[in-house]
């Protein structure tokens, strides 16, 4: 095991549930324990990362933030799998929209995450690696979507290192975009492929649940207060989803 407390995580062994849900945003995962939790306990703020325990229909459920990058939820996501016990890290983000029929508040279940970050060199294998989600929350997820009345679409997501890059304002150097389109590719974001990768190197579970908070094929675009508050569907999805795992 990790030795506990790590280097980012003040928590003590057991402080943490069997699932974690992890928001990038630290103020999402304050309102997730607020508003789904109950007797949620603070157990981490360290560099404001807060993540807090408490129960959900009585299963012991946990929600902390990873940041945003693929470094940030590498290394929270390392430290929870191999330190604290935890199975299953269930990350509720954001994403934009490439696809016309993905709209605004829908659901994206990520099947799989392409990438550009040089993430899985640290592992040594020969060719690429194709960074998927469990199966097991794919399909709770999907169960719980549909049981929730959500939106929903299941397929690949895009995990990028940049978020910002010298295509904005400059149609040809949308090329690689249009070629994620043309690939089927739902949304961008920027997490899930790294903690893919983390859950197939330990033995763990994980899984992206995103909601659309900008299109760029519209050029529709949530709030930031939207974006912290309003994607309560995912959430109450990946809570229903964590309490189907508590048994398996």
């Amino acid at each position: 095991m990790f030795p506990t407390p790590t280097p980012h995580i003040s928590a003590k062994p057991g402080d943490f549930g069997k699932t974690v849900l992890m928001p990038g945003d630290p103020l999402r995962s304050k309102f997730i324990a607020e508003h789904f939790l109950e007797n949620p306990v603070l157990v981490n703020n360290v560099r404001g990362v807060q993540g807090y325990t408490g129960t959900y229909k009585g299963v012991k459920v946990s929600v902390m933030a990873s940041g945003m990058g693929m470094p940030a939820i590498g290394i929270y996501s390392h430290e929870l799998f191999n330190g604290y016990g935890v199975e299953n890290i269930i990350r509720v983000g954001s994403a934009g929209s490439i696809q016309s029929h993905v709209k605004l508040y829908d659901l994206v279940i990520g099947q799989g995450a392409c990438t550009d970050s040089n993430f899985a060199a640290q592992f040594h294998l020969p060719g690429t690696f194709a960074p998927i989600a469990s199966w097991d929350l794919l399909t709770e997820a999907v169960k719980a979507a549909e049981a929730n009345g959500a939106r929903y679409h299941v397929g690949n997501l895009n995990s990028s290192d940049v978020f910002y890059g010298d295509h904005i304002g400059v149609p040809e150097g949308l090329d690689s975009v249009y070629g994620l389109q043309k690939m089927g590719v739902l949304a961008l974001e920027m997490e899930a492929a790294a903690l893919y990768m983390n859950a197939a190197r330990y033995g763990k579970r994980a899984l992206a649940i995103c909601t659309i908070s900008d299109s760029i094929v519209t050029g529709e675009e949530t709030t930031s207060e939207e974006r912290q508050t309003a994607f309560t569907t995912m959430m109450k999805v990946a809570l229903d989803v964590a309490v189907a795992m508590e048994g398996k």
